[in-house]
């Protein structure tokens, strides 16, 4: 015998109240008023039989009773997402992808194509962005982005660690006789001489890091515009050294010295937790674990 449930929008409004850890937020993903919110919660805290929140001016927090219902209906929402999509899109449907765009730009582009070919029936989407994903809201599967790797609700692999060393066109180094020391690299044009790898990078070379302040301010967004500048010899690019062996290789760029940054950062696979076992995500994610690996030897 199933029990019965309560209404279907009274548990979509507490989800989202929950999540956001506000009625006002929550009213505006959903399209309702704040005062409808309440009215849905009510109604949910009424045939629970317990308060699910706090209320408090300007402030509602999760009572312990809300707290045990929170994931549980954040979960049970994620699933149906997942059912819907599979519906919609068929058995296998389209698997939508967001990369920040130094990792597809230098690895997923390149690579996505051998995915394509062991799941024919998957079709593909790539977007780029940067910035964060709302899994509730938006038309995307999983997420690859830059960071620590711990995002509340979502499950995080490490795909690659995000070193970094200073890289300059063969040309730019040779305008001063070559590059055989760290301390040479003061003399050279530096690309962002505000990121913060620099003086990392610098302070484990035993190099003062005050002359940064002295270089012109130049900010590109991303490291695979800082790699494009360094190609043309506009100056001196910190990056990760995985991504560029190509372009060593055939003299577009060079590292000049072995020693290489690590601030615990790293390029991850991410997507919510409840989607674990989704076809297309299974898939994916085994495929991507395997795949960047061997190609980059790391």
């Amino acid at each position: 015998m199933v029990l019965p449930l309560p209404p279907l929008a009274a548990i979509r409004a507490f989800e989202a109240a929950a999540r956001h850890g506000s009625f006002t937020k929550a009213a505006d993903e959903l399209g309702m008023t704040q005062a409808a919110v309440s009215y849905q919660i009510k109604l949910l805290e009424d045939r629970v039989g317990a308060p699910l929140f706090l209320r408090r001016p300007r402030q509602v927090t999760l009572t312990e009773t809300g707290r045990r219902l929170a994931p549980a209906a954040s979960e049970a929402f994620e699933l149906l997402s997942a059912a819907y999509q599979a519906a919609r899109h068929g058995a296998q449907g389209t698997l939508v992808i967001n990369a920040v765009q130094t990792f597809a730009a230098q690895w997923l582009a390149q690579h996505i194509g051998a995915f394509q070919m062991a799941h024919p029936a998957l079709a593909v989407r790539l977007e780029v962005s940067s910035g964060m994903v709302d899994f509730s809201r938006d038309d995307v599967d999983v997420v690859i982005r830059a960071g620590g790797g711990k995002w509340p609700g979502l499950a995080a692999h490490l795909l690659l660690r995000a070193v970094f060393t200073p890289m300059l066109s063969p040309a730019l180094a040779e305008t001063i006789g070559g590059v055989r020391e760290p301390a040479d690299l003061r003399r050279l044009p530096i690309i962002d001489p505000g990121d913060p790898w620099w003086p990392k990078w610098l302070d484990a070379a035993g190099v003062p890091t005050d002359w940064l302040s002295q270089k012109p301010r130049t900010q590109l967004g991303a490291q695979a515009f800082e790699a494009a500048a360094a190609m043309a010899g506009r100056g001196v690019a910190m990056l990760t050294p995985a991504f560029y062996r190509a372009e060593v290789e055939s003299g577009r760029l060079m590292q000049p010295f072995d020693l290489v940054g690590d601030d615990g950062h790293g390029y991850w696979l991410a997507y919510p937790e409840a989607r674990r076992n989704a076809p297309k995500i299974r898939a994916f994610r085994d495929w991507i674990l395997a795949a960047v690996p061997a190609s980059l030897d790391v």
